[in-house]
């Protein structure tokens, strides 16, 4: 069984969000912008670990929600109210770290592993099995994001037990390259790729005036 491992981040006012914070703040002049972000990235998340726990409630998947910001008691409390009960703790370093982190603490399993952050408000189950199935024939599947970078990334059975060929290190994380980066690295270990469908990740305020009524 596949697993879906949700890299996401506590909301809390002026600690998420920040770009979509300021802008606003300065291009809309929303007064506590940060609370407004806050409550944003909270839908966002509520949204992201719903289509994930219902793939994992039918047995489609298994769910992992990755936390930073908490500790191990309110991380796994905050789980349990998502509906995602395995719980980990995200640690420090760059988000390359992070991931390499999860994929070392997943790699007794054996499963192919995708990941997905918080910020796709069209996250749906249809595009999460088109990268499962993708994962039956290539090492890597990426799902490109309009900013440059991906909203998906997944490593397939045969990668996992190569972690010197896993495309994590030395990538510009928050750069408009980060895609290109890491299928350079993917085609320089020799990795098959597979893309998928090209997402918005809703990081500015004009990713979020098409959701708006």
């Amino acid at each position: 069984m596949p697993r879906i491992v949700v890299m996401a981040r506590w909301p809390a006012a002026n600690r998420c969000k920040q770009r979509l914070s300021h802008d606003l703040s300065r291009c809309a002049g929303v007064l506590n912008a940060g609370e407004s972000a806050m409550r944003i990235q909270r839908q966002l998340t509520r949204h992201t670990a719903s289509v994930v726990a219902s793939m994992a409630a039918a047995r489609t998947i298994s769910a992992t929600l990755a936390i930073d910001g908490l500790g191990p008691s309110a991380a796994r409390r905050w789980g349990e109210q998502l509906g995602l009960t395995h719980v980990e703790l995200q640690g420090g370093g760059n988000l390359g770290c992070r991931m390499k982190r999860q994929l070392l603490l997943g790699q007794r399993t054996d499963r192919s592993t995708l990941f997905i952050g918080t910020d796709l408000p069209d996250l749906n189950s249809n595009d999460l099995q088109t990268a499962i199935t993708s994962l039956q024939g290539h090492d890597l599947v990426l799902g490109p994001a309009e900013d440059g970078g991906y909203w998906l990334i997944g490593f397939g059975r045969k990668l996992l037990a190569r972690p010197r060929h896993w495309p994590l290190g030395g990538i510009p994380w928050g750069e408009a390259n980060v895609l290109e980066q890491t299928k350079a690295q993917a085609a320089q270990n020799q990795l098959t790729t597979a893309l998928i469908a090209r997402r918005n990740d809703l990081d500015h305020l004009a990713d979020l005036r098409p959701w708006q009524g």
